[in-house]
């Protein structure tokens, strides 16, 4: 009923401007030969409607990945009932009627009150039609119509065109393909939707964003209910469908340093669909915190033209010194201001017609952001020491500095149902851990702004500049060879266009990369096969030219650069990739490191030396709580189950196999990592023993991680330079075998954790070399002052006796380390007397930090804990008010002790005195260790959790209950 209730409040308003939400009508959704038909909803997918109507269980659930795979296979179409629309627009035909999607997931035909509308296959656009000829001439069928392609099939039969290039995959491979194979490079489409080795295959249909009709008039009186604020941004005879804000400095570009004491430069673009024309239109903007307002900007005269959009902008110039600069959160305030901006299109100057302003206020913040990719000068290279090279980081209002983040996938395999709360609650979790930077993968969706713009649904970027997040945007583009074909890239530029304009306001935003891990592949394709200049040449026309183009031609603010992992440039200006042109022994560009032989996991020889390190990761099981929401039989809780090795995607299928037969070399790997460096699990309580074992996976990814992050973040002070380290990834998309550091349901894995410690301002860290049984420890800043601080190292045997403590003062320059201890020969190490499965060492640094305390610390063990000679730690917990909770180690040492909380809860544990995360530690008897859980109460299902259901694990747990 709501929906034509909502039309019969339209009837009476038709005359001026109305934006109606599609959400409103009556949706039914059927598959192709009408077997099925069900309720639809807008936005939605076909998936979630099918699942809503019983159809279907929910598709994470169990094995549901495979069984609901028909769904893919069909073809769907969503119908919502005009008449209540066209009946009362026949009053109004001197008006306009506009339809805007602002997303369809992807191959569709739309038909509008019997008309064919369009044929779309992008998701990553927005659609914008004049449909007024049709409800003007209606044949009688009064339905909004949404046919969508199954995008496998739309996929296979596009490769059979004879235009359709031929990516070979021996004996080098041009394509990583996963579940469904061979088509993602012909579709705009999220790629992961096709299948990745961290999560599921649903290659979901719908209209998964926000769509609406917008009716333009030529009388002036405003519809009350209008809200220059809201999306779509109208007046009675104008919709703005876009409106882009750039700010930089005066002669800035990607080639030149940023004159930091320059003006900036604030750039309005509108893209506007007018039903009438105006000759002498103007555009006011204004800071009110500042007192700042412009004169009447002239962007020139804006046509009767609704059926395409005119682009319109100004610049406005304020001096360097008006506002504060945006920071990210860890190096300063991430300073945001409110930007009026008023477009007036007759300011009174007797023009006719005439029409009343249309306002909006853009949250924004101004900084320069570069990324420094030219050489290092000789006077660096003598002077400090650093490795011949290119230079590959980023700089803050021109300042360098270390980037200490991860990477983000897409928060659920079905856009449309993503909970704002989630999102918020994973990017303040990245703040907690210390994070400044997160890279949004170019296998995902572009990450939309916030709610309202562009139909988002959930805020993004305007989060990441609250919270002061910097955020590596890529295009859409992943871990393939892309085909150079017209029908693709007409498509292309407008999503590319349509995206960087989005984002340009925000200031958190530091680049945008052409795809990810692209570059490798077709450098090995070219070194490898007889043809293989042809494709170099054609990732160069698309990724170093066409790309380029389009994104630096629609911002002056950020750079671009070919892809997330690159050999860098020969020139900037003009861009010209670097590729295999450089000489031995200097280093270019950025890297990566997968390793997935835990022997060589903590062999710091097999770690890169680099600039910048772009993603590194391990893979780990989520946790029992987590596989409580998806598995259905007792028997499925173990960890090589066939539900459970079914949610492992890695390595990749690479067809349609079921289970993924490749799961058994996962599932070893993550295997081998725990029993190579752990008590290996086994309890006489089976699901304690899978517990242990998923955790133990997620304590190993942790180790890992923090290894290289703290020989990345050690690479600051030597040769190499290195200013930046993103783990992959931070976020999962289901609950399954995943690189995550928080699960799908918001719970921390040890990983995030072990980040709030390894991405602290200063830190202390262990570099230990078997080969020939040296250890330095260093401490390691961040921080752009010399810090000063202490350093200490206590030898403590497994029953926590402290057998040697030394304390020693350190000062630490810019970005630099500071050696604490350097020994040789394990005898020499060790305390004397001990053996090596006996003894581990703390250590710990405090300093302070822009007036704030710093504590960190971490933990050496000369040899694996599988071989050291654990004692019972003999653990107690005592539960105290507001869920705070004191361990104790009554027996021996409790390495790794740990903390869950019970099913249906989110949040994370805290340390009161210091207000940081607190998990996973050694537990010293003696030491009691207090910590506090907070709960987020949006995400959470269970708000009152009884302590009692707390849940303490450490190593010792592997093999005890």
């Amino acid at each position: 009923m709501m929906g034509s209730v909502f039309l019969t409040l339209l009837a009476s308003t038709l005359a001026v401007a109305h934006v109606f939400d599609l959400s409103e009508l009556q949706w039914t959704l059927k598959n192709q030969n009408g077997s099925i038909v069900v309720p639809g909803s807008l936005p939605s997918q076909t998936h979630l409607d099918l699942f809503e109507a019983g159809i279907i269980d929910d598709p994470l659930f169990g094995i549901n990945e495979f069984t609901e795979r028909w769904v893919i296979n069909d073809n769907w179409t969503y119908t919502a009932d005009l008449t209540p629309f066209t009946q009362t627009y026949q009053s109004n035909t001197s008006g306009k009627t506009l339809l805007i999607f602002y997303g369809i997931d992807t191959i569709a035909n739309i038909t509008f009150a019997g008309h064919p509308v369009a044929w779309v296959n992008n998701q990553f656009r927005r659609y914008t039609y004049d449909i007024s000829d049709y409800l003007s001439s209606s044949p009688g069928e009064n339905n909004l119509t949404i046919a969508l392609e199954s995008a496998w099939y739309y996929g296979l039969n596009v490769t059979m065109r004879p235009d359709a290039e031929y990516f070979p995959n021996t004996p080098v491979s041009t394509s990583d393909n996963y579940e469904y194979p061979n088509v993602r490079a012909w579709i705009r489409k999220i790629n992961d939707d096709f299948g990745w080795d961290w999560g599921p295959a649903f290659v979901p249909s719908g209209i998964y964003k926000p769509a609406y009709l917008v009716t333009l008039s030529g009388s002036e009186l405003r519809d009350p209910a209008s809200n220059a604020t809201s999306c779509p941004v109208t007046s009675s005879s104008i919709l703005l469908d876009e409106t882009s804000l750039d700010i930089y400095k005066y002669g800035q570009n990607t080639s030149v340093a940023p004159d930091q004491s320059a003006d900036w430069i604030i750039n309005v673009t509108f893209a506007i669909r007018s039903i009438k024309s105006f000759e002498k239109p103007t555009i006011t903007l204004s800071i009110p915190e500042l007192k700042l307002t412009s004169e009447p900007l002239n962007p020139g005269p804006i046509p009767a033209n609704a059926g395409e959009d005119i682009y319109l902008c100004v610049n406005w110039s304020i001096p360097d010194n008006a506002p504060e600069r945006w920071y990210p959160i860890d190096l300063g305030d991430p300073k945001l201001y409110n930007l009026t901006v008023t477009l007036d299109p007759s300011p009174g100057q007797g023009d006719w017609p005439s029409a009343e302003p249309i306002t909006q206020t853009i949250i924004t913040g101004f900084r320069t952001i570069q990324l420094l990719q030219t050489p290092y000068s000789e006077k660096e290279i003598t002077l400090r020491g650093i490795t011949p090279g290119d230079q590959w980081h980023f700089a803050i209002n021109g300042k360098a500095f270390y980037t200490k983040g991860t990477n983000i996938i897409p928060f659920d395999p079905f856009y449309s149902r993503i909970k704002p709360e989630a999102v918020r609650w994973v990017l303040e979790s990245a703040v907690k851990s210390g994070q400044n930077m997160l890279r949004v993968w170019g296998g995902g969706i572009y990450q939309p702004s916030d709610a309202a713009i562009d139909g988002g649904l959930y805020s993004f970027y305007s989060l990441c500049d609250e919270l002061g997040i910097l955020v590596w945007s890529e295009l859409i583009f992943s871990d393939s060879l892309f085909p150079i074909n017209n029908f693709l890239l007409e498509s292309i530029e407008p999503e590319v266009r349509q995206n960087v304009r989005r984002v340009n306001r925000h200031p958190s935003n530091v680049q945008w990369a052409g795809g990810n891990e692209i570059e490798g592949i077709v450098m090995a394709a070219n070194a490898s096969l007889a043809n293989g200049t042809h494709y170099l040449d054609e990732f160069v026309y698309m990724f170093q030219d066409y790309l380029h183009d389009i994104v630096l031609s629609e911002t002056n603010s950020v750079p671009y650069t070919d892809c997330s992992t690159t050999r860098g440039v020969l020139s900037l200006d003009p861009y010209v990739l670097r590729f295999a042109n450089g000489t031995p022994g200097y280093i270019y560009g950025n890297t990566e490191r997968y390793n997935y032989n835990a022997s060589e996991a903590f062999d710091l020889t097999t770690y890169p030396v680099g600039r910048f390190v772009s993603e590194f990761g391990f893979h780990s099981m989520p946790s029992f709580y987590s596989w409580k929401e998806v598995l259905e039989n007792p028997e499925d809780y173990a960890f090589n189950s066939s539900v459970v090795m079914s949610r492992d995607h890695h390595p990749p299928a690479g067809n349609l196999s079921w289970p993924n037969p490749n799961a058994p070399q996962g599932q070893y790997q993550m295997t081998a990592a725990v029993e190579l460096w752990f008590p290996t699990p086994g309890t006489s309580d089976s699901n304690q023993t899978f517990a242990q074992w998923c955790w133990s996976t997620q304590l190993f990814q942790s180790m890992n991680m923090v290894a290289e992050i703290a020989w990345y973040r050690r690479g600051a002070g030597l040769g190499e330079n290195n200013l930046g380290s993103l783990v992959w990834q931070l976020n999962d998309i289901w609950q399954g075998v995943s690189w995550s550091a928080i699960e799908y349901s918001g719970r921390w894995k040890v990983l995030q954790y072990s980040l709030a410690t390894v991405y602290s301002p200063v830190i202390i860290n262990p570099f230990w070399f078997p080969g020939n049984e040296s250890l330095t420890i260093l401490a390691t800043s961040d921080r752009w002052e010399t810090v000063n601080g202490t350093a200490q190292l206590i030898w403590y045997d497994w029953s926590g006796n402290a057998i040697s403590s030394t304390a020693m003062p350190f000062s630490i320059p810019t970005l630099n380390n500071s050696l604490i201890y350097e020994g040789t020969g394990l005898d020499a190490i060790l305390p004397h007397g001990y053996n090596a499965k006996d003894v581990w060492l703390l250590m710990n640094v405090t300093a302070t930090v822009d007036n704030k305390l710093v504590t960190s610390e971490s933990y050496f063990t000369p040899v694996s804990l599988a071989y050291s000679n654990l004692v019972d730690p003999q653990i107690t917990v005592i539960a105290g008010e507001n869920y705070t909770f004191t361990l104790s180690a009554k027996g021996g040492v409790g390495a790794w002790t740990w903390l869950d909380h019970p099913s249906g809860t989110v949040g994370y544990f805290l340390d009161p005195m210091t207000g940081l995360p607190s998990n996973g530690y050694y537990l010293i008897p003696g030491i009691d260790r207090t910590v506090q859980f907070i709960s987020s109460v949006e995400l959470a299902t269970v708000q009152s959790p009884d302590p009692a259901h707390f849940v303490v694990r450490s190593l010792w747990n592997n093999t005890h209950i």
